[in-house]
């Protein structure tokens, strides 16, 4: 047997791998923090074994509550990935596993390689309604991209709307979401793609954390930092993802942001306004319960009762970048969160909160979106 993670966001360190039935390891934490929770391993070796796999330091992990009534994802072409059973007692997390393939792939949550975003990317540019620049740089010398999504006809001052992915790289199903997003960008048959294009200018950055992406790390980047602190003073030297993201949207201008993540211990997809921010009013109100509202109407999976509770009117974190973002622009940013696990209301048994899901949900965002700018609320 033999247990690899050498690869693209790869994670895991082997304490003991020399009998099926005692498979010892531990998740690697994020370089220069002491973040960890994302793993992506492959086993070799174990066809038709009965294994026993412990992650032995799965209590100590940024969310532990994550690990409770998980479903550990894994495939064996990298392409479908599946749910299978887990435990969780005394800090330990047991994947009881029989593989019936000689090498077989685990992950928190089904994966988005760097290289799939590069195909993404240029599957983007075959669009004449996108166009590409490099905003910046990674500290691992990595391509910020920005895509901008637009129709030749409609006003001409136009709306810029922008959404924003994978600030933390181990949320994977942001991508996921993201994918989902250009997708339906992309699709010259849809009236709705058409007609917010019309309205609006759709600035798009698919992968905030490229570094941490590849490194395998669950929430921050090359250098230590959780990106999603950083947006009140971002440092180029430690943060230029941020550096350069804020600086492209001075450019350019903000109307409406959409930050998309995962949580790992809540099982349902929901919102999180920007409640905090001191200049809250009934007007900022309407906006959100608007979109919220819109996008339940749109999609099942999409829930407004249970989430974080909101902050009380001056108590906004502005190291955030919804909440930075709304204060610095004067416009609706909001953060969307979806499970690792699964939502409660309407589980999946056998992929469980899923790439696919996370796609569908993205043309559902797009589609409040389109909705939202008709409102007149803005």
């Amino acid at each position: 047997m033999y247990i690899s993670q050498n690869f693209d966001a790869g994670n895991i360190e082997v304490t003991s791998c020399e009998d099926a039935n005692n498979i010892e390891l531990q998740i690697r934490p994020d370089r220069q923090s002491e973040f960890y929770q994302w793993f992506y391993f492959r086993l070799s070796g174990a066809k038709s074994s009965v294994c026993t796999i412990r992650i032995l330091n799965a209590g100590g992990a940024a969310y532990p509550g994550g690990f409770e009534d998980y479903r550990v994802c894994y495939s064996y072409d990298r392409q479908n990935w599946l749910r299978h059973p887990t435990s969780l007692e005394s800090g330990v997390m047991t994947i009881e596993f029989e593989p019936e393939y000689d090498s077989v792939y685990f992950a928190y949550f089904a994966p988005y390689s760097i290289e799939r975003h590069a195909d993404l990317i240029a599957r983007s540019l075959q669009s004449s309604r996108c166009s590409h620049q490099v905003v910046g740089r990674s500290l691992d010398g990595q391509d910020l991209d920005l895509l901008k999504f637009s129709s030749a006809t409609g006003p001409e001052a136009k709306k810029n709307c922008w959404m924003i992915a994978r600030q933390h790289p181990g949320e994977s199903m942001a991508e996921w979401w993201m994918e989902g997003c250009i997708e339906r960008l992309l699709d010259s048959s849809s009236a709705t793609s058409e007609s917010l294009l019309n309205k609006c200018n759709l600035f798009l950055i698919a992968n905030m954390n490229p570094d941490g992406s590849r490194r395998g790390h669950l929430r921050t980047n090359a250098a230590g930092r959780n990106l999603n602190r950083e947006w009140a003073n971002p440092e180029l030297l430690s943060c230029p993802e941020v550096f350069h993201v804020k600086q492209a949207m001075a450019d350019i201008g903000v109307d409406f942001l959409l930050d998309v993540h995962g949580d790992e211990t809540l099982p349902y997809c929901f919102i999180a306004g920007t409640e905090g921010l001191s200049d809250w009013n009934p007007k900022k109100q309407a906006q959100l319960d608007f979109y919220k509202k819109n996008l339940v109407e749109l999609n099942a999976d999409f829930q407004t009762k249970r989430g974080y509770p909101p902050k009380q009117p001056g108590t906004a974190n502005l190291t955030m970048s919804t909440a930075q973002t709304a204060h610095s622009h004067d416009c609706l940013a909001m953060t969307l969160e979806m499970p690792f696990k699964d939502t409660s209301a309407t589980p999946d048994e056998k992929f469980g909160w899923s790439a696919e899901r996370s796609k569908k949900l993205a043309h559902s965002c797009l589609d409040a979106l389109s909705n939202y700018l008709d409102s007149g609320l803005l």
